[in-house]
């Protein structure tokens, strides 16, 4: 009876789901695209050939410190960096700050989420341009950068391929990860990069953008034939994941006591978890499954979804703060400061 009640409950799920997709896709096509309201500075943004276009979200219109250190190190890099918020409204000295380290800032209504933003950004912007080299899409979901970003920026190679993620995921299907995607010269002329960003519709459902336009990015460009790769490669993250970080937890000499402590048990539970997920070959999320692994391997970001609500309930993030103070050599503090006005219920 249970079985049946619950094949009887997947079912409806999977038919609620298709009605919400189809419902959000009827939805966003009966809305415009172009939610820009204003563009400064007033005399135009004029750009280089190096573009990134830095998607922001914040009820209130404000902006984390942090970003500031974000954005001056993208455009310290020669880069031209334009500011996107959909919050609709921006406060005035943050705008201020902003338009001294940015080449413009755009302000649209929140309609279509990030990929929502990012269209509407290439096409108020003509992109690409005639001398456009390099387009990348950024967004503020990370905390960070906890390492200067020189080094990360410097191994974009379009030598070696045309679009470049941080990470790669393969979870549903595969997909760069879409906080950070990088297209070069090659790829921001492919046909197939204008018809993707022209078909992006302000659709009002995350698993619906996420599905068609964060996973649908990624195919398109593979089917369009271009070379995609990431900084950070799954593979290279999950042979770190191994059998001797589990020694204490298998050798039953002498780890009892191990055994009983609250930190040790997580680590260990976690490692578990992982290794189970290798073996049966499920995906894992890079950027919180295995967020130490990408830290440890010179990664610039904690993602703040990670920290702020562990939706997927990683279970050795408690010392977050001590690999970044004691192995790292970095200041847990910007952080810390930002979780006190986001944690509801959780100690950071």
């Amino acid at each position: 009876m249970a079985s049946i009640l619950r094949r009887l409950w997947l079912g409806i799920s999977a038919v609620r789901a298709a009605v919400t997709l189809t419902v959000a896709g009827v939805l966003g096509r009966l809305r415009s695209p172009h939610q820009v309201i204003v563009s400064k500075p007033a005399t135009g943004i004029v750009l280089g050939p190096k573009i990134v276009l830095f998607l922001h979200w914040d009820r209130g219109g404000r902006v984390r410190e942090a970003l500031f250190t974000y954005i001056a190190q993208l455009a310290e890099s020669g880069r031209s960096v334009v500011f996107i918020t959909n919050a609709g409204k921006i406060e005035p000295n943050a705008e201020a700050r902003l338009l001294t380290i940015c080449a413009g800032v755009l302000i649209r209504r929140n309609i279509g989420y990030d990929f929502g933003g990012w269209r509407d950004g290439i096409e108020t912007l003509n992109l690409p341009q005639p001398e456009t080299e390099e387009i990348i899409i950024v967004n503020d979901s990370v905390f960070g950068p906890v390492r200067p970003l020189e080094a990360t920026l410097l191994r974009l190679d379009y030598t070696d391929a045309d679009v470049w993620g941080l990470t790669e995921s393969w979870q549903r299907r595969y997909h760069l990860q879409s906080y950070f995607v990088a297209f070069g010269p090659r790829a921001i002329r492919a046909p197939a990069f204008r018809t993707f960003w022209q078909q992006v519709i302000p659709a009002p459902s995350k698993a619906y953008v996420i599905g068609k336009y964060e996973i649908g990015m990624t195919q398109a460009m593979i089917k369009a034939g271009m070379r995609v790769a990431v900084l950070w490669p799954y593979e290279m993250l999950t042979k770190q994941i191994t059998r001797d970080q589990l020694a204490g937890y298998l050798d039953g000499d002498g780890a009892a006591g191990a055994r009983n402590d609250p930190l040790d048990l997580t680590r260990w539970l976690h490692i578990l978890r992982l290794r189970d997920a290798i073996a049966r070959r499920k995906p894992l999320n890079p950027t919180s499954d295995l967020w130490r692994h990408l830290l440890l391997s010179g990664y610039p970001f904690i993602k703040r979804e990670l920290l702020r609500d562990n939706p997927t309930r990683v279970e050795d993030i408690g010392d977050w703060a001590d690999v970044l103070r004691e192995t790292l050599g970095v200041d847990p503090g910007p952080i810390i400061a930002d979780l006190r006005t986001m944690l509801r219920g959780d100690a950071p």
